[in-house]
Order: C-alpha cells, then structure tokens, then sequence
C-alpha cells in the first residue's frame, strides 16, 4: 500500500502529468483538494473509486483516512493543485506518514506561475535582461512571512516576481514594488490560469491595484512583474548562435567538443 501525492496543475484537466494520471487511474482511493481541483480530473479515476474531499477536513481527519486505507491495503491518490513542493501543505502530511511507516511517492505537478506565463506568452527570463523569477506571496491568515522575506528585498533583485495568494492586497503589493521597478514596469494579473473561465489583464505596476478590482474573485489569481512580460528589444540566446561552439555543433578549428569524441 502506498500514498501517491499527485501534483493535479494549475486547473486545465489535460496538464496534469502522465504519471499522475496513471496514478489516479490505479488507486481504489483517491483523497483531493476540492476546492481548488477541478472535478473533471477525478474522470480518471477507476469506476469503485472512493472519492474523499479534504476541503472540510482537519490534517488529523485526512491522516486517518489514510490510515484506514493503509490498514485495507488500499492505494491511495491524494490530489492537491498546481505542484506539490511550494504551499500544497504536503510536508505535514508526509511528516505524519513517516511517523506512522506508511509509504508514500510524489508526483509533480505544473505550478501555476507556469500556466500564468503560457497565457501571457511570455518567457520570463530572456538574455540580458533577467535570469531569476522569485515565488513569493505576502502574509495570509494561514502563513506569516519569515523576517526578511519582503516584496520590498526581493524587488530590489530585479528578478521577475511571480506573487501568490496575494490579489486581495493589491494596493500593498503595489506600494512595495513601485519604488523599485517603477510605476511603468509591466505587470500582469491572471485569474484561473489554464481554466475554462481564466482572466488575463495587462497591466503595469502603477496600476496593480486599479486593475485587480476590475475582478470580483478575491482568490486563485497569480500577480506577475517585470520587464520581460512585454520586452522585445533582447539579445537572441548564444546557445543557438551559428559560431557557438557546443556538444552538440562543434565549431571553429579548436572545438571544446570535436565531432566524434567521447564527450560530444
């Protein structure tokens, strides 16, 4: 017996991994977020699944759960949004099953920032002009910011900010970021990234608070910020430059790796 924590996407039913959709298809149970994970991926469920939503449920609640299917020597499939290794509350999760010896895997899933930046047809970091993309959020009733990790420091990198669980306080995010990349940097908030129903607004950072209450939904949206949204005038990469030597297309008389050597 053993827990698979799926990594389910950011919201579109078909971005969530092979991997985890074979998984959800093998497991008699499946425990899922149900809040956040759309309905139509529980479809790949077998047909005698039980179907568990750990929205109302307390960690204890969903511990026993798996308990309980432990003790049935039942597979279970707990699905939780977007990827599991940044706020998918999966580390006490497994912390309690390694106290109790019930094995577990993990399977990734597509973050949303990533679903975020497809819709907005943006690379985030282009030659030249930013190489870092900083995942951050602001303080919520569930989880306070560790000291040092402001908007404020990590503007101050440059790096392009992805800023989660964080629309409802628009007009905060908006005064810390403004002093360092300016009233004009592009910005863009996107609502249910890869949903049937996403929103994506354009903005800059000067108009981040006017822009998120042209939207009601006070939840599921993604504040991205930085130059490379819209930038045009960058470097093309040197990893696909005609007179750059590499593995693969070895150039010059001197190449680092010359065709047909071990290493090319």
């Amino acid at each position: 017996m053993t827990v698979h924590f799926i990594g389910a996407g950011p919201g579109a039913a078909d971005l969530i991994t092979v991997r985890g959709r074979n998984l959800l298809a093998s497991c008699p149970v499946c425990l899922y977020a149900g809040s956040l994970v759309p309905g139509e991926l529980l479809a790949h469920c077998p047909p005698e699944v039980r179907l568990v939503n750990t929205a109302p449920m307390s960690l204890e609640d969903i511990v026993a759960e798996m308990q309980s299917a432990h003790a049935q020597g039942l597979d279970v499939a707990r699905l939780h949004s977007g990827d599991l290794s940044i706020w998918s509350a999966m580390g006490e999760q497994l912390r309690s099953l390694r106290a109790l010896e019930i094995p577990y895997t993990v399977t990734p899933g597509v973050p949303s920032f990533s679903a975020a930046a497809a819709a907005l047809e943006a690379e985030l970091t282009l030659p030249g002009s930013c190489q870092s993309v900083v995942l951050t959020r602001t303080s919520g009733r569930a989880s306070s910011m560790p000291d040092g990790e402001t908007l404020a420091a990590f503007a101050a990198t440059g790096a392009v900010l992805a800023i989660h669980l964080s629309v409802h306080v628009a007009a905060q995010v908006q005064q810390e970021l403004i002093r360092h990349y300016g009233a004009q940097c592009p910005a863009a908030i996107v609502w249910r990234a890869s949903w049937p129903d996403e929103l994506v607004v354009r903005t800059c950072v000067g108009e981040i608070a006017a822009t998120a209450q042209t939207n009601p939904l006070q939840r599921s949206a993604l504040i991205l910020v930085g130059s490379t949204l819209s930038q045009q005038d960058f470097g093309a990469s040197r990893l696909y430059a005609n007179d750059y030597d590499r593995r693969y297309r070895p150039r010059g008389d001197e190449p680092r790796f010359p065709s047909g050597s071990e290493d090319a």
